[in-house]
């Protein structure tokens, strides 16, 4: 017996609890936000080897960078040469197994692949350098902080792969959030913004400035994987309004205070002495008024009421068309006035 196509379509395009093997009729959008991420994603697709390392390695085989700048480069790229694997495998045996809207897959396909070019960055990154790959990649295991920042992660992503989990009840389908926020509000929108900003620190002063411009274009996809994770959330709570009471949003507001704890002490690990125009206490500041707008962001109150720091992290998610170093590619997202940024 045929399934009638409205009863099959409209099965197919809930966010959870849908067909998760049918065929995936795109049309008609039922969440058009989804689909304007995927586009946006792909308006800005580039790939690392395009990006010229040679004078960040001929700065780095100087004696012109201090101790401090080194050990926060080293740092930062170790969390980042496993956390974008991290964040990947989340994506392909938690999320995407749950979320079951075609359009909503789509973008997930996209981000998926954008995860492998992350770390396909960073891996070139440590490549032109000449840095030691074996302390680098396990520095997940070495350093004590970055250690808990993936133990906080892996144990949300750990939840969702028993065999008996499920959306379908509300107990379920809170879990669920809660991965979505670990993943998306706060190692892609706290964890990740914080060790951005370290490397962009020192863009701004004209140096590392390879690991700059790649780091600009790291930014700005992340920005669209939080952007899309906000819109899931919110898309979830007014579906199932029923999940939001205050106990959960009160378990998410602590969540996502202990990820900005446990972001603190890596950035107090990381700055032991400070950068020009980064000390620690900015740093601190900065992870706080992040805290705040992914607070904002998912309808819940904020915190910590402090101001950004960092204005210059917003301008670093406008890569100007001066840096362009596509010859041939669009380095402008095509629907730049319709995105709303995240600094």
């Amino acid at each position: 017996m045929s399934i009638p196509l409205s009863i099959a379509t409209s099965s197919l395009k809930r966010l959870l609890n849908g067909d998760t093997v049918s065929p995936h009729p795109l049309l008609p959008l039922a969440y058009p936000w989804a689909w304007e991420h995927y586009l946006n994603g792909c308006a800005n697709h580039w790939m690392p080897n395009e990006v010229p390392m040679g004078r960040d390695i001929e700065l780095w085989r100087s004696d012109t960078l201090t101790p401090e700048e080194r050990h926060v480069i080293t740092q930062t790229l170790g969390f980042f040469a496993t956390a974008e694997g991290i964040v990947g495998n989340n994506l392909v045996l938690a999320i995407y197994r749950q979320v079951t809207n075609p359009e909503c897959r789509q973008y997930l396909l996209r981000q998926a692949f954008e995860e492998a070019v992350h770390s396909h960055a960073f891996l070139y990154i440590i490549e032109s350098l000449g840095l030691d790959e074996r302390e680098l990649y396990g520095t997940f295991r070495s350093v004590p902080t970055i250690a808990e920042k993936d133990a906080f992660e892996l144990r949300l992503t750990e939840a969702l792969l028993d065999s008996s989990f499920s959306t379908v009840t509300d107990d379920g389908m809170r879990r669920f959030v809660c991965n979505l926020v670990g993943y998306y509000v706060i190692m892609e929108g706290i964890f990740f913004y914080t060790g951005f900003a370290a490397l962009l620190s020192l863009h701004q002063r004209n140096r590392m400035t390879g690991i700059g411009e790649q780091i600009q274009y790291i930014l700005r996809d992340e920005t669209i994987h939080l952007n899309f994770g906000i819109d899931l959330i919110n898309g979830i709570k007014a579906e199932q309004p029923e999940i939001w009471t205050p106990e959960f949003q009160a378990e998410i507001t602590a969540l996502i205070l202990e990820g900005i704890g446990v972001e603190q002490a890596s950035a107090q690990a990381l700055f032991p002495g400070g950068l020009p125009g980064m000390t620690r206490e900015q740093c601190h500041q900065y992870i706080r008024f992040i805290g705040d707008r992914r607070l904002e962001r998912i309808g819940l109150p904020r915190q910590f009421g402090v101001a950004n720091p960092f204005p210059w992290m917003s301008e670093a998610i406008d890569l100007p068309k001066e840096k362009n170093f596509f010859e041939t590619r669009v380095t402008d997202y095509q629907h730049a006035a319709t995105l709303q940024w995240e600094d």
